[in-house]
């Protein structure tokens, strides 16, 4: 098993109410990514985060034209349309950069953040997803593993669980994708560092389904 995992997050289209709706409103516009960050976690104590990576993704419409981004998306993430037309790149150049970071390993988001990285992003833009939907876990699961509470876990988020675990990470940005994964990647330390979860449960075989 490797002795390495990627923690990863991304940030996505949206609007004012557009979560509640379902992204169903007239006006929402599809959910397609336009950040990924991740981090890559050592699984031998003390579980440093060994390296960075964060992509910005030109996000386009479903007829392929580029697609502005609601106010609300600067607001929360910090990603302008301006920073997008300066660094941002295909979502294939992305995904595959994403792919040639994460190498062997297992990736890990706070929810099935691939189904809008890899499953809806794709499907709009009418590229097959180059990574396998095995590739990725859900670190809900690992927390319950680790015996947090069901229903601690269901209240919280990526961007504020550091308060409930008392840690705390001052150069991390919330609703960030670089920063969230931070997020998740120190609470997942502890929990490893407090032997409440195995290291290697986040290195599970890359082809076997979670149960």
């Amino acid at each position: 098993m490797s002795r390495t995992a990627i923690i990863y997050d991304c940030e996505f289209a949206t609007a004012p109410g557009a979560p509640q709706r379902f992204w169903c409103g007239p006006n929402d516009p599809d959910p397609v990514v336009f950040q990924i960050g991740a981090v890559r976690m050592s699984l031998a104590a003390p579980y440093k985060d060994l390296e960075r990576f964060e992509v910005l993704i030109l996000p386009t419409d479903r007829s392929g034209a580029p697609l502005t981004l609601d106010p609300l998306n600067a607001r929360l993430t910090g990603v302008t349309d301006d920073r997008l037309a300066r660094e941002g790149v295909t979502l294939a150049n992305a995904l595959d950069q994403f792919s040639r970071f994460a190498g062997d390993d297992r990736m890990w988001a706070w929810g099935k953040d691939e189904f809008n990285m890899i499953a809806i992003s794709c499907y709009v833009a009418g590229i097959v997803p180059p990574i396998p939907a095995d590739r990725f876990g859900n670190a809900p699961v690992l927390f319950l593993e680790a015996g947090v509470p069901l229903d601690v876990i269901h209240g919280l988020r990526s961007n504020t669980m550091l308060e409930h675990f008392g840690l705390s990470l001052p150069d991390a940005r919330g609703h960030d994708a670089l920063g969230d994964a931070r997020m998740v990647a120190e609470v997942l330390r502890h929990l490893m560092q407090t032997d409440q979860l195995d290291p290697m449960r986040l290195s599970a075989p890359l082809h076997t389904r979670d149960s």
